[in-house]
Order: structure tokens, then C-alpha cells, then sequence
């Protein structure tokens, strides 16, 4: 009955989307503009003279860029009730997220920027069924794997992870659909939570799952071994939708398919605490749709002047494909020119779409090599297919100081099966990360590294670091990449 019934409106989003993605230069200008004179009148617009900012080069004047650290000082107003910090009012929610440098973090979801994060979402799942014709999945369970919805209170403002002000969200009509309950969803210790999610949806009629691959892996792994059954897909027949974002689905892909015994259809989306950013538009296309019409003002610096003292700042207008560039938004939220501390290159201009290459924290530079997510990625998921071999987890860091000879690499793989040859493997994999980065090539060559070291890790050795960390389940991910040894260190003793 809800497939019937909404694919009109399916088809109304997606006639709706690919006219605002025809013009979203002019639109995101107005929304920059209308940002401004929204907020004049806020602390942040007193103090950076939004009543003086005319102009797009105006903006890039009065506005700094800044990370959490630089909007620190009025997050903290925000979080003592203060009203009209950086946005009219006060934020409905406060979502608390782990920062690398700032500690917990305190990104304020407004009553103004709640349509980005949960109409973005809508969207992309009602765009995917105008595209394609299918909507079995509204007619059954959907699962989304998140983190608890129970929320503390900071000054009144209810205040919680992203994944779990989801939940306090949801449509009514997609109430009588979800899964797991909200007691279990409330349950913090993650292995207890995802036995009980097994007990509730193990029966059911499930047809869409929705969480960040890893986890749903665990939950895939740990429904077999309760059933009995060979694989998902013959315990969950229906199964005809996952819904992923935050970390690369290829790494996982080969392993995901084979638990479930066939490819589900899938839709890639890029949600953050500071906003829903993009997401899959197209079946037949790469990237993802940048989310131009829906709040947010996007700039773009390319990633190696990042950390220069006058970067250049573009707008949408500005950009060229291919060049990794780090993302700034200004948003309904009250967050100005923010670097939310990814990167990304546009793969089409006409629409916007992007991929996400990695993290700006999180490379490998120790000789200069600058080696970013994309390039990892790339590499590993080429030569693991051609070897055969099936990657659980992995990430890599530097080795600058060997007990002997030359530094290199040191790639950390936790391997569900593991390639014959691990010699011919590793060779093979250092051969791709030479196509991938020039100046990687060039430390091998000049034989300032030496070819990168494989280590195998055991079987749990990344669940066991994530669980050591109290980061296992929800959206916590591993990064892939570290410019030290803290993580590969960690690992090792895990």
C-alpha cells in the first residue's frame, strides 16, 4: 500500500531535485544571501558586520574559515541556553560528536537545518524509487543500525548523537515500519545491543537496512550463526535495499555480498553532524549528488592550501573536476564557512557530484608523499580482486624509524580471506600505490622508502581496538590513514 501511495510523490522529488541541481549556482547564491541576512542580527553576524557584506567576495572577507576550534567560543554560548549566537533562537538539538583536536563537540542542529539532514534522507530513497520503479522496501521492516536515541539534557537542549536525534525524527508513517524497538535502540554497550536486534528482527520481514558497513557486517554475521542459515538473503527473502554513508562501501562490498548470497540494490548517501551534504542520485552514474538546494552554502579550498595562511576560497561556480578540494558550508545550523575536515573532488559539473577522497586529518605525509584515503582505497580494492583475497578492515601508517633498513609503509589488513601468495600480494599493492601517487613513487624510486610491508592482522583485530576505544557500533569508523603510529601501535597489541 505505501509503495502505491508514494510513488507519485517519488516522482514528484525526483522532477523537483533535477530542476534545483539545472540551477544550483543561482541557487546556492541566494542561499548564501539569505544565510546573511538571516543571521545579521546574531552575535556571529554582529561581529563579523553581516549589515556590511554585499557581495560573495564580501563574505569570503567578513567570514574566516574555521574549524571547531574557531567556532568553539560560541558553541559554548550556545550550550549555556544563550539565544541568537550564531543563529536566531536556540538549536533544537545539540548534536555531540568525538573531534581529534577540540575533544566532544557540540554541533547545533536548528529548528531551520532539521529539513537538510531528514528531508535529504527522504529524498534520496524517494529519488532512487522514480529512478528505478522499485519500492518493495516501503512495504516492509527497515532497520536502520544507529546510535542510542536517549538524549541528556545541556541547558534544555536535548543533546545527543546524530544517529540517535534520528530516531526522535522519523515520519509517522515510516514509525510502524522500523526496527529495532527503542528499548533496544537505547541499549549503549554494543555487542548486547546487536543480540538483541538479532532477537527482534531475526523473524521479521525485513527489506531495508540502513548503517555503516562494518557494523553491518557484524549484524549479518551474527544473524547466520543464530539462524543457521547460509546466508541473509534466505532468512530475509524480501531484503531490496541498503542504505550506506560514511565510510567507502568497496572495501566491504565483496564480504557484505557474499553474507547476504547476492548484490542489493543500494543507495549511497553523505550525512554529518554539520549537515546532509550528498547523496547517490543515480543508478548508472558516479558520485553523489551535492546537496545544493537544502540550506547549505558550499566553498571549496583546494586540500594543499588548506593550511596556508590566505587559501583560496571557491564557490560552486569556481570549481574543476578532479581537484581535491576540502569542503567549507555555511548553514540554517549557524556553522560559517566550516571545514568539516573532509575532502572532495566533483566528478560531473553538470549536475554536481562529488566524491568523498578522505579526511583532512587523515593522510600520510612523514616524506612529503601526502597519500590521501582515495588513493589507499584504490589501490587495495584493485589488487584484492585480482589476487582473490577479501579485506574485513584495514589502515596504514608510517614506519619512520625501522629497527633496519629504509622506512616504508606499514599496511595493517584484517583479511577474511586472505590472498595465496602474501609476497605477490604485497608487491602487487605497492605497484598500485605507485600509479596512484607520484610522490610516492618517487620516495620508492629514489629509495628514500622502501616497498610497503603488509601486516596481517588477526581474525576480531579491529573490533577488538574499536571495543578497546569505546568506539564499536554506531558510526564510528577506523581511519584508514595516520600521519603516526598511535592506531597501527594500538593495533598491534590488541
Amino acid at each position: 500500500m505505501k509503495s502505491t501511495l508514494l510513488r507519485p510523490f517519488a516522482s514528484y522529488i525526483r522532477r523537483r531535485l533535477r530542476y534545483r541541481s539545472a540551477l544550483a549556482v543561482e541557487i546556492q547564491e541566494e542561499i548564501r544571501k539569505d544565510l546573511v541576512r538571516t543571521a545579521r542580527d546574531t552575535a556571529f553576524g554582529r561581529d563579523h558586520h553581516f549589515d556590511e557584506i554585499r557581495s560573495y567576495p564580501d563574505f569570503r572577507r567578513r567570514i574566516p574559515i574555521g574549524d571547531y576550534e574557531a567556532f568553539k567560543p560560541y558553541a559554548d554560548r550556545i550550550k549555556l541556553g544563550e539565544p541568537d549566537v550564531s543563529w536566531p533562537g536556540v538549536p533544537k538539538y545539540l548534536a555531540k560528536t568525538s573531534g581529534t583536536t577540540s575533544g566532544v563537540k557540540y554541533i547545533p542542529l536548528t529548528r531551520d537545518s532539521l529539513p537538510n539532514h531528514f528531508g535529504s534522507a527522504r529524498n534520496a530513497l524517494f529519488n532512487y524509487v522514480a529512478e528505478t520503479g522499485h519500492a518493495r522496501w516501503l512495504d516492509g521492516k527497515m532497520i536502520f543500525l544507529s546510535g542510542s536515541p536517549e538524549m541528556d539534557s545541556t541547558n534544555g537542549i536535548p543533546t545527543g548523537r546524530l544517529s540517535g536525534i534520528v530516531n526522535h525524527e522519523v515520519p509517522a508513517w515510516l514509525r510502524t515500519n522500523q526496527l529495532p524497538s527503542y528499548a533496544t535502540n537505547c541499549i549503549e554497550d554494543w555487542e548486547t545491543k546487536l543480540e538483541a536486534i538479532v532477537e527482534e528482527t531475526i523473524h521479521a520481514d525485513m527489506r531495508l537496512i540502513s548503517g555503516i558497513p562494518p557494523w553491518v557486517q557484524m549484524y549479518y554475521e551474527r544473524l547466520l550463526a543464530r539462524s543457521g542459515k547460509a546466508t541473509v538473503k534466505e532468512l530475509f527473502p524480501n531484503l531490496d535495499m541498503f542504505v550506506y554513508g560514511g565510510v567507502n562501501f568497496e572495501p566491504y562490498r565483496e564480504s557484505l555480498e557474499r553474507l547476504v548470497g547476492a548484490r542489493i540494490p543500494s543507495v549511497e548517501t553523505y550525512p554529518a553532524s554539520e549537515g546532509f551534504i550528498a547523496f547517490q542520485d543515480s543508478q548508472t552514474e558516479p558520485g553523489l549528488l551535492l546537496n545544493t538546494g537544502s540550506g547549505i552554502f558550499f566553498e571549496f579550498v583546494p586540500a594543499e592550501q588548506v593550511s596556508s595562511d590566505r587559501p583560496e576560497r571557491l564557490s560552486l561556480a569556481e570549481v574543476k573536476m578532479g581537484v581535491n578540494y576540502a569542503l567549507l558550508l555555511s548553514s540554517t545550523a549557524g556553522l560559517w564557512a566550516y571545514d568539516i575536515g573532509d575532502t572532495v573532488e566533483f566528478v560531473s559539473l553538470d549536475p554536481y557530484r562529488i566524491r568523498v577522497t578522505g579526511r583532512v586529518k587523515h593522510y600520510i605525509s612523514a616524506f612529503g608523499e601526502h597519500v590521501i584515503g582515495k588513493e589507499v582505497e584504490t589501490a587495495l580494492r584493485s589488487v584484492a580482486g585480482r589476487y582473490g583475497a577479501e579485506v574485513t578492515e584495514f589502515t596504514v601508517a608510517p614506519q619512520v624509524n625501522p629497527v633496519e633498513g629504509l622506512p616504508y609503509h606499514e599496511w595493517l589488513v584484517e583479511f577474511s580471506r586472505p590472498p595465496a601468495d602474501a609476497a605477490a600480494f604485497s608487491a602487487a599493492l605497492d605497484r598500485a600505490m605507485v600509479e596512484e601517487n607520484l610522490y610516492y613513487r618517487d620516495l620508492i624510486q629514489g629509495k628514500i622508502l622502501r616497498p610497503l610491508v603488509l601486516t596481517a592482522l588477526p581474525t576480531g583485530a579491529f573490533r577488538r581496538f574499536m571495543k578497546q576505544s569505546g568506539k564499536l557500533g554506531g558510526q564510528n569508523k577506523v581511519p584508514r590513514l595516520a600521519n603516526d603510529r598511535k592506531i597501527a601501535d594500538a593495533l598491534l597489541e590488541a
